[in-house]
């Protein structure tokens, strides 16, 4: 018997041929047979399935639910009107990040706290102290629920065709909704982990899952695995606990301001009051906005010494998780997610881009670097005792003109 817990879907990735690996203490899928390649581009061009039904999921409720949630999160959940969401970041004392989540209200009454696979009992333990002084409770319910992300240019079609609707959620992201699809209730949410400009999150009911899953191929979905979720999150330079935050490679803390999401993230609010963490983060705010300034005093670098980059290499190669980063020979860094990722070749611009049949890959990535370091700055990478050509381009992708995410090719000032 297997030792490693596994999703209501775990059958039908077998029975797809799908390569299973541990993740988090789940047995989930890496790729299935056509590889990460084609599920990575599927989802770009239109629409890639993946099973989350392992992510950590928390219901929290009782007449202090949001004086809780406004102390241990750093987003300032008072905003959240029913049928919203907000990406938050839980904070510990010194500005480092215990775990990133995603705060959802589909009901007036409670909240949905979505929290990484590998994080959910520690997170737990880290909520249980504290929720003591607050009248509320924290359920979890991640084995009586089942989630779907449904990613990618045709998944706004997909659905719609599911719950026979003229609109899925209001437009934005960020916005949810609770549909019925051929007579099964499900909570919906646009938001995703692959940085596509459409793309949705499903939450059902354990019984509703072969049914849903099997209803996503038929109109159109394809499965895809861990592989492909990372290399499309690596693109968007969507942080992974444990490359992009947490713990360093020198096992320091990571700051949470190091990330560029922490200025959504992060709210100093009134309303929020002395929530956990702020002291630090305030010093890292003040510090980003000294950056921004292009002022790296003393201060400013000791509150937040590095910061997550995008990374492209320049020369032939692959870069990988605890490289070291060089600049004019001093090591500044370390890559935290690299590989080779696929992309579609397009044609015009804004409103009239399209996505050709031409497909290339590059070898880009997320660096942990100074936080002095320039934009476009060349810099190397030692990869496998070689120093190799690499840059700071200023994002991989860009995708703020729907359906399509447009590649950002870097080129050499």
């Amino acid at each position: 018997m297997s030792e490693l817990k596994r999703t209501l879907l775990y059958g039908a990735h077998v029975k797809a041929g799908a390569t299973m690996v541990d993740f988090g203490g789940w047995e989930m899928p890496i790729q299935y047979p056509e590889g990460i390649v084609a599920e990575h581009l599927y989802t770009r061009s239109a629409c890639g399935l993946f099973d989350v039904s392992h992510m950590g999921r928390l219901i929290i409720e009782g007449p202090d639910r949001l004086a809780f949630l406004q102390h241990v999160l750093s987003s300032n959940a008072s905003l959240l009107q029913v049928n919203q969401a907000q990406y938050c970041i839980i904070p510990a004392e010194d500005g480092s990040a215990v775990d990133d989540a995603y705060l959802y209200r589909f009901e007036e009454d409670r909240y949905l706290l979505v929290v990484n696979a590998s994080n959910t009992d520690k997170d737990l333990a880290w909520f249980e102290p504290i929720v003591k002084n607050y009248d509320c409770t924290i359920r979890n319910i991640t084995n009586e629920t089942v989630s779907i992300a449904v990613q990618g240019p045709k998944s706004e079609e997909i659905l719609k065709t599911l719950a026979g609707v003229d609109e899925v959620t209001k437009p934005a992201r960020n916005n949810l909704s609770t549909l019925m699809m051929e007579g099964h209730e499900v909570l919906v949410s646009r938001t995703g982990y692959t940085a596509e400009p459409i793309g949705y999150e499903l939450f059902l009911k354990n019984e509703d899952a072969e049914w849903a899953w099997n209803r996503l191929i038929e109109l159109g979905g394809k499965p895809a695995g861990l592989g492909a979720r990372d290399t499309l999150r690596m693109e968007g330079m969507l942080p992974l606990y444990g490359d992009e935050m947490g713990v360093d490679e020198e096992g320091k803390r990571m700051p949470i301001f190091a990330l560029a999401l922490a200025k959504f993230a992060v709210s100093f609010d009134e309303s929020k009051g002395d929530f956990i963490g702020k002291e630090a983060l305030l010093k890292q705010a003040e510090a980003q906005a000294a950056f921004k300034a292009k002022n790296y005093t003393p201060e400013a670098m000791a509150a937040v010494g590095k910061r997550v980059r995008p990374i492209a290499l320049l020369d032939r190669g692959v870069m990988r998780h605890g490289m070291t980063v060089y600049k004019d020979g001093e090591p500044i860094g370390w890559v935290t997610s690299g590989t080779m990722i696929p992309y579609f070749v397009t044609e015009g611009e804004g409103e009239n881009v399209r996505l050709t049949e031409q497909t290339g890959k590059r070898a880009i990535g997320i660096c942990y670097i100074r936080s002095d370091v320039p934009l476009n700055a060349e810099v190397e990478v030692d990869v496998r005792g070689k120093r190799l050509k690499a840059a700071i381009p200023s994002k991989h992708i860009t995708n703020n003109v729907p359906p399509y995410v447009v590649p950002v090719i870097y080129k050499q000032k």
